[in-house]
This record gives structure tokens, sequence and C-alpha cells, in this order.
């Protein structure tokens, strides 16, 4: 097994773990400590203390490598692998009680995404990738919808305090007009994954930060889905937009968010 393969294996095995220490949390809201970064942007205790656990069981396991997280400073490492940790992504559904939030891991090295998994602790499905090798679903292969159209499937469209409001009407207003249906959810990376197991058909967003969406942006992409070529040391130091989409749609996708957010 190659350092990549143990590096995937390990990530998978710290995203239940630390699926479990924000379940705990999760259990008990009524006691959490929240703070407000900005309009609709949340932390909370969990979110640092899960974020800190990942931290110390990458640093015990691969110790040279590097770590980027939502919450704290990131860490320089050696070894020329860097991790991209968001510790619990749909924080604001966190705090309100509404059970979609995933953990997220991606493992990045020249630029190149090269590892992701996206954990859903209460659903307990897991989806994971490797460059390369392909896609899986709680181990098993997934692929991402042939053959829909966008008038027979779901898009979804994210939406951030970082970008104009005005931006994101035209995308759904271009979903219904062509007889699509629209998604949000509050967490991007499980949209994301969503798109690599087929359940929609597309996400767009105009920005997002590299811990939500370089591990779904190599699900989709590894199971058979159409990404935009980014470089991925780029996105975790400015992010950017991101357009995912089966074959099928992804032209259309595209072409509906230039315009969009471009005025």
């Amino acid at each position: 097994m190659d350092s990549v393969s143990e590096r995937l294996e390990f990530a998978t095995e710290l995203c239940h773990a630390a699926g479990g220490v924000a379940r705990d949390y999760f259990a008990n809201r009524a006691t959490l400590v929240v703070d407000q970064k900005g309009t609709q942007d949340w932390v909370s205790e969990a979110d640092r203390n899960v974020e800190t656990y990942i931290r110390k069981q990458i640093e015990t396991a691969w110790p040279d490598d590097g770590i980027v997280g939502e919450e704290y400073t990131p860490k320089a490492g050696s070894s020329g692998f860097d991790w991209v940790v968001d510790p619990i992504d749909g924080t604001t559904n966190f705090v309100n009680g509404i059970p979609t939030w995933t953990i997220v891991l991606a493992g990045v090295r020249d630029g190149r995404t090269e590892l992701g998994v996206i954990h859903d602790p209460i659903v307990g499905e897991t989806f994971a990738a490797l460059r390369g090798v392909g896609a899986q679903l709680n181990g098993a292969p997934m692929r991402v919808a042939s053959g829909t159209p966008l008038n027979a499937g779901t898009v979804a469209v994210g939406y951030s305090n970082r970008v104009k409001a005005r931006h994101v009407v035209p995308i759904v207003a271009g979903l219904i007009e062509r007889g699509a249906m629209f998604h949000r959810n509050a967490s991007g990376a499980l949209s994301l994954a969503y798109v690599a197991a087929g359940r929609l058909l597309g996400y767009v967003e105009e920005h997002m930060n590299a811990w939500d969406c370089l591990a779904g942006q190599l699900l989709v992409s590894e199971a058979g889905g159409v990404i935009e070529d980014q470089d991925a040391d780029a996105m975790i130091r400015e992010g950017g937009r991101v357009i995912v989409g089966t074959p099928d749609v992804f032209e259309t996708l595209l072409e509906m968010s230039e315009n969009a957010w471009r005025v």
C-alpha cells in the first residue's frame, strides 16, 4: 500500500472517530458555546474542539505533513503533503439542531487533491475518493447520474456572505425555467458528495473555501462527473468558485453560473 492509500485509510478512520466526537456535542447542544463570525456565519466550541482532535491525530500519525483547517492557523509541513480540514461543515445546521452536517478531510500534494473523505455521522455514510482510483460510498463504488436531463433532476445551489446576494437569484431562476429543482442544505461538502453519489445533478457556488470543496470536487471527478480544473494550493490560499455536474448538465451549469456572476 502506498502512502496516499495509507493516508486515505487513516482519513476514513479519523473522520469516523471525529464524527463520534461531534455527534456527542450535537446531542448536547443546549450547553454548546456558539460565536458569530459574520452574517449567518457561526462557529461553536464543537468546531474548534473537533478540529483540535483531528489535528492531534494527524500530527501523531503523519508528523511531517502540513495541516490547513477552518478554525486555526495553518501548520507548515516538510513532506509536501497537506491536510485540509473542515471539522464540521454545516455549522448553521449543527447549532440549530438540523441533522445535516459533515466531517471533511482532503489531502493535497503538488497542487492536486489526492484524497477526499466526507463523513455524515448522523446518517452513517462515508464518501471517499482516491485520485485515479475512483470514489466509494461506504466501501461500494459510486457514480454520478447518467442520462438525466435538468428537467428531470435537482441541482444544489450554494450561497454565503462572501458573495453578492443578487448573484444567486439568476441561478435559481434559471434552474426553474429549465424545469429543474433546486436544493440547498447548508452543507456544500455534503451536496458535492450527493452529486458524486448520483443524487444531485450538480452543484454551483460562487465562492467556497478549500476545506469545504476540495474533497467533494475529487469525489465528483472520480465518480465520473465534471469539475473545473483548479490549482488546489490556490484554492487553499484564496478559495474560488465551484461548478460541478454530470457530463449531461455541466456545460449548461457553467454557462448559467458565468452569466449570473458577471453582473
